[in-house]
């Protein structure tokens, strides 16, 4: 499965989010495009009081405090 992950630099959540997404890889097909929504004026106007942000098929589907939980039921 292959998602979009809205962050920006200096964000705890967004930090936290990545590591839970890294450990999801461990197990199960995970790939993601990162994009800093300080450098896409869409994406910061779309998502700025949301991040982290995780889409899917054009879709957000997790945002805020993403767990691993969180992540697995995606699957």
């Amino acid at each position: 499965m292959h998602v979009i992950f809205y962050s920006k630099p200096g964000c705890h959540l967004c930090d936290e989010a990545e590591a839970m997404m890294k450990l999801v890889q461990e197990d199960h097909p995970l790939t993601w495009t990162q994009v800093n929504i300080e450098t896409d004026d869409e994406s910061h106007e779309k998502y700025m009081l949301m991040i982290p942000v995780i889409e899917k098929d054009g879709e957000p589907v997790l945002y805020g405090s993403i767990g691993y939980m969180d992540i697995i039921d995606l699957f």
